[in-house]
């Protein structure tokens, strides 16, 4: 019998804005990321065991792409292993639309493709009095 939370993918976008570009160039720091895939993650765990659950650790982290302020960014998590109480999720943010001051103080485009920035395996675990076997 197949687990039915196997599968499950949660969205959010997200507006990046300026005040938190941390570098030249109005680049946002990876861990920016790292805390949306914090985010998306805990939905993850309400909507699969009904609480919201801790990240355990990152696997296979990659940057695959920077990320700027005045982008408008896409993170998706989805279940690709279910445990008594670990969760392993696929994790990716991509950029689907980006500013574009060359054209003006306010221009901005839709990304299609969208880029994929950030990429990674991520653990999260809920307490074992919460967590539903299936």
């Amino acid at each position: 019998m197949t687990d039915a939370r196997l599968g499950l993918t949660v969205t959010h976008r997200r507006y990046v804005p300026y005040s938190h570009a941390h570098y030249a160039g109005n680049l946002v720091d990876g861990a920016y990321a790292l805390g949306l895939f914090g985010d998306v993650a805990t939905e993850v765990c309400i909507r699969t065991d009904g609480d919201e659950g801790l990240f355990a650790g990152y696997a296979d982290v990659r940057f695959h792409a920077p990320i700027h302020a005045g982008d408008v960014v896409q993170v998706t998590a989805q279940v690709s292993r279910v445990g008594t109480r670990s969760r392993t999720l696929e994790l990716s943010c991509a950029v689907v639309c980006r500013g574009r001051p060359d054209r003006s103080a306010s221009a901005a485009e839709v990304l299609d493709p969208p880029i994929v920035a950030v990429t990674a395996t991520g653990t999260v675990v809920v307490p074992a009095d919460v967590s539903r076997e299936e």
